[in-house]
């Protein structure tokens, strides 16, 4: 864990709360709006934060902020510390062991990989009197089950929802999609890339969650992006092991980045100029449909971990 130069005792809850802000946002303006504050003040914090803990958390650049090795290490710490006291504060509040039941949730698998076990494990350390079962599968079954009323709540790409009448969805996290490239590459060069850059370059693309479409889509906007594809594979583990070798680039969303493959080489990450697409993960469940006590608890809970992200 990463500790402070001169020990934890000067770090607040305010500090941790603006550097997860902007390390979602990619930025102290759009940081700023959403809490309702002025720049300087998280400026200041963040400014803070990385006295505290001797080393740069951003990387600064024109387009904004982007985490460093050190940054992505504390953001996990970050999270931890801001649930902690979600689930202090929920636990004095809510009496959670008077409340008892079932909870069925439906999850997509790069969200189960990549989302669902923090958040399932501050909901059962909170709730544990409610019985949880997990069924994973595609968003379109899913999105069968929530309808028939055989799952209670779906977490999982919201964004790629069809049946928006028959379901109602809440945006936990909106992740941007950034180019993943093997360390040393030449395109390292530059702090964000534009889609010149990348036209020669070979891509291996993933493809569960609908990520291919949505990642065609993304290419289709920036001018009709045609690369050529080494590879696809539905594991994100073998896209990650594929470009820290060199096989290829690739495209995803930001949730699923991580510094280093399962082999050990260094994955690097640039954010693609002018991209506007993101993946929205979130919660769906039938419209209209009475919510008892487990699921309104989950749907609080998880607001409270997607730390106040705008709502569908």
């Amino acid at each position: 864990m990463l500790l402070a130069k001169d020990g934890p005792q000067s770090l607040t809850l305010r500090q941790f709360r603006y550097f997860s802000l902007v390390a979602e946002t990619g930025s102290i303006s759009r940081a700023a709006m959403r809490v309702g504050i002025s720049q300087s003040a998280i400026t200041a914090a963040i400014q803070s934060l990385e006295e505290e803990m001797g080393s740069p958390l951003f990387a600064r650049h024109q387009k904004g902020m982007r985490l460093t090795h050190e940054g992505h290490r504390l953001l996990r710490h970050s999270r931890l510390i801001l649930a902690a006291v979600a689930d202090a504060r929920n636990t004095v509040r809510l009496r959670p062991e008077n409340v008892a039941g079932e909870l069925n949730i439906g999850v997509t698998r790069m969200v189960s990989g990549y989302y669902l076990a923090d958040l399932l494990a501050r909901f059962r350390r909170v709730f544990q009197n409610i019985a949880v079962r997990v069924v994973e599968d595609d968003r379109a079954y899913l999105e069968h089950l929530l309808v028939g009323g055989e799952i209670d709540v779906g977490l999982l790409v919201v964004s790629n929802l069809v049946d928006h009448q028959g379901l109602q969805s809440e945006i936990l996290l909106r992740s941007p999609f950034r180019v993943w490239l093997p360390e040393r590459h030449a395109l390292l060069t530059h702090s964000s890339l534009e889609f010149d850059h990348l036209a020669n370059e070979p891509f291996v693309m993933l493809t569960m969650d609908e990520l291919a479409d949505t990642t065609a889509r993304l290419w289709r906007d920036g001018g009709g992006f045609h690369p050529p594809v080494a590879m696809k594979s539905d594991s994100v583990e073998a896209i990650r092991s594929l470009v820290g070798t060199g096989v290829g680039i690739a495209m995803l969303p930001d949730v699923a980045y991580r510094p280093f493959s399962l082999e050990g080489d260094r994955i690097e990450a640039r954010y693609l100029t002018g991209a506007v697409h993101t993946v929205d993960i979130g919660l769906a469940w039938r419209r209209g449909m009475p919510l008892g006590e487990p699921v309104r608890h989950f749907i609080e809970l998880s607001r409270d971990y997607g730390q106040g992200r705008p709502r569908r």
